[in-house]
């Protein structure tokens, strides 16, 4: 496997390898997940709302006219 060096400042250094001890993993798999994370994100170019939350969608039970019917809404905001 390849190595890459790099560079950051302390204070990222040390939220990374809080982060690392409390997943159980290393600093070196750590990163390899976020920047693999960043860029399918990037791959997919970001993509709209609904790209974004697509594994989210669909998750949750309940009425499906739960934004539009008003008895859903009664009371809402007060």
């Amino acid at each position: 496997m390849p190595t890459v060096s790099m560079k950051m400042p302390e204070e990222l250094a040390t939220r990374l390898a809080a982060a690392a001890r409390s997943r159980g993993m290393t600093r070196s798999a750590l990163v390899r997940a976020a920047l693999e994370s960043y860029l399918r994100g990037a791959r997919a170019g970001n993509g709209s709302a609904a790209d974004l939350a697509r594994d989210l969608i669909g998750v949750v039970e309940g009425p499906r006219d739960l934004s539009r019917h008003a008895k859903h809404m009664k009371g809402f905001g007060r």
